[in-house]
């Protein structure tokens, strides 16, 4: 990575703070530290960050609650630190937008390859766009538009609808092949995840995040349909330009 990205690290542990402080520093990272929601919202506020380290358990609102707020705001790439074996708090930090999450006790170098990974899918996508028609600048579907250059979703009404960058990545990889039913496979290697096998567990939820946004009923969807034993099908028809 050759730009300098500044990562904001939020942990009530200081010892935690200062480790991960010092060792991205040490790979070319601008490391700012704060020990809970209250003083992220103060760093945030004040400085543009382009990732977001966030633990779990914090004093006052907990990771969860302030990715949630996060999403309804900002697209900023967040991976969030949870407890080993806490599945449940990882699918549902999934869920409210994280972008990965890292289980603790971990090894900083792999903390590091998934803050590098996540700020490639972040601020580029070579196999998406590949894999894109002519390279269109925006695509419209059902009313909806998606500016595949700002990478901001517009509702029917014209009002923005704030995308995570791999919803945005998984977004684009299904409107760039309408009516084709893809594999779980197929849209790993189109938004280009990590190993398949942590990659793999958060297709569905993005998925299920991605309903949530744009289909009337979320529970009946209409647009992204299950295709069931083939994956998933983007059924609408789509421009592109």
């Amino acid at each position: 990575m050759q730009k300098a990205y500044q990562i904001l690290v939020v942990d009530d542990h200081k010892d935690i703070r200062d480790l991960l402080q010092r060792f991205l520093n040490q790979h070319g990272l601008l490391v700012t530290t704060a020990a809970d929601g209250n003083e992220m919202y103060e760093k945030i506020t004040t400085a543009h960050f382009d990732l977001l380290i966030l633990d779990l358990m914090l004093p006052g609102k907990d990771g969860i609650t302030l990715c949630r707020e996060l999403r309804a705001t900002t697209n900023l790439p967040i991976i969030m630190l949870t407890a080993l074996g806490e599945d449940v708090d990882r699918i549902v930090g999934l869920e409210v937008g994280a972008d990965d999450y890292v289980p603790k006790p971990f090894n900083p170098r792999e903390l590091l390859a998934r803050i590098k990974s996540v700020l490639r899918r972040h601020f580029a996508i070579p196999n998406l766009e590949e894999q894109l028609s002519a390279n269109p600048t925006h695509y419209e579907f059902s009313n909806w538009k998606l500016d595949t250059t700002t990478r901001e979703l517009f509702d029917p009404q014209g009002t923005l609808v704030p995308l995570t960058s791999s919803e945005f990545t998984m977004l684009a990889a299904f409107l760039s092949h309408p009516n084709v039913v893809l594999s779980r496979e197929d849209l790993l290697k189109l938004v280009q995840g990590r190993g398949a096998d942590v990659y793999d567990r958060a297709i569905d939820t993005l998925i299920s995040r991605l309903r949530k946004k744009i289909e009337t009923d979320p529970k009946h969807p209409k647009l992204i349909k299950t295709i069931w034993g083939g994956g998933y099908q983007f059924s609408c028809e789509v421009i592109h330009g």
